[in-house]
């Protein structure tokens, strides 16, 4: 019996794909398949495929839009769990609004706005879905997650459901304690504030147009690839390592913001594994920092080492990609 005829018992076919190419589920357009994607319809067919493939030992990982997230080109040998089909609803209570974790922020943004509620203009333009949001406190242009979140919906390993607060969630810079829990967030509520409607869609507008004007946002890529190094700003450093607009093969760094590395058409995932290392071993090698990718990494990545790796030596890399 085959994983996608098991997984038939908890949701229907016609939410499972084998074999799923995984570069149609990421914003990066790269990577190859898993062996299922399974899109359940509610929290209990979500608890009840995550307790089998649990109970199974099968490996399985949760995605939104895959906005964050960059796949081996050998795939993913388990299972991808995907909330962006059933899990994207968006309401109002008064100042109030929950969205489920597989809603666009852009979709959040805008139902606050058409109630007259500010408080998520800054994650209107961000290109991931809610769940993702939480787990990282997302943030732009000086306002992060932890500053509107209320409390959030947690499955965890088990199948207990758990309302964290927002001081449960332990939210800092790009961190929260959804990982460290194991956890898949549900849903996520906001308490947000009245606000004039024109003048929220008025910050939405100029926000959206500064992220157009300064950001890669006709390439493919994951968003901004490398956390911000305390005291620096990563674009900043890669462009002063003399990096901006680097190339190998078809993935790169941004010629329009250092920060990004993006795929210029039908790059692999090696290759932008490739650029993701050379930037960290240069910035390290001309300015002694260290940069984290903000990037997950799904899949085996046997070129390179560890991409995440933060030790004070400084990160390795197989050669010199721009010499391949």
């Amino acid at each position: 019996m085959s994983l996608s005829t098991d997984l038939e018992k908890f949701t229907s076919p016609d939410n499972i794909l084998e074999g799923a190419p995984l570069s149609e589920y990421t914003t990066f357009r790269a990577g190859g398949p898993c062996a299922a994607l399974v899109s359940p319809e509610n929290t209990e067919e979500l608890r009840a495929v995550t307790a089998f493939l649990e109970e199974r030992g099968v490996p399985y990982f949760v995605i939104g839009r895959g906005s964050d997230l960059l796949v081996s080109d050998s795939g993913f040998s388990g299972v991808v769990i995907s909330l962006r089909k059933h899990f994207s609803g968006v309401s109002v209570s008064g100042t109030n609004l929950t969205a489920g974790a597989g809603a666009l922020l852009s979709k959040a943004a805008d139902e606050a706005a058409s109630a007259s509620l500010s408080g998520l203009e800054f994650a209107s333009g961000i290109p991931g879905t809610v769940g993702g949001a939480v787990r990282m406190n997302a943030g732009a242009y000086g306002r992060e997650i932890r500053d509107c979140i209320e409390s959030a919906d947690v499955l965890l390993p088990g199948g207990e459901i758990r309302t964290f607060s927002k001081d449960d969630l332990d939210l800092s810079y790009r961190h929260s304690v959804i990982e460290e829990v194991h956890g898949i967030v549900l849903q996520a509520s906001f308490r947000l504030t009245p606000g004039d409607p024109a003048l929220i869609r008025a910050l939405m507008d100029d926000l959206n147009g500064r992220r157009r004007e300064k950001q890669p946002l006709e390439l493919a890529s994951a968003g901004s690839t490398f956390k911000r190094p305390e005291g620096y700003f990563a674009g900043k450093l890669i462009e002063d390592a003399g990096l901006k607009g680097y190339r190998f093969g078809q993935a790169g760094i941004s010629e329009k913001h250092a920060g990004f590395v993006v795929n210029y058409g039908g790059a692999t995932a090696s290759e932008i594994m490739k650029v993701i290392k050379y930037v960290q071993q240069e910035v390290f090698r001309k300015f002694n920092v260290v940069l984290t990718p903000e990037v997950r990494f799904l899949g085996e990545f046997p070129e390179g080492g560890d991409p995440e790796n933060t030790d004070p030596e400084g990160p390795e890399i197989s050669g010199d990609p721009g010499e391949d």
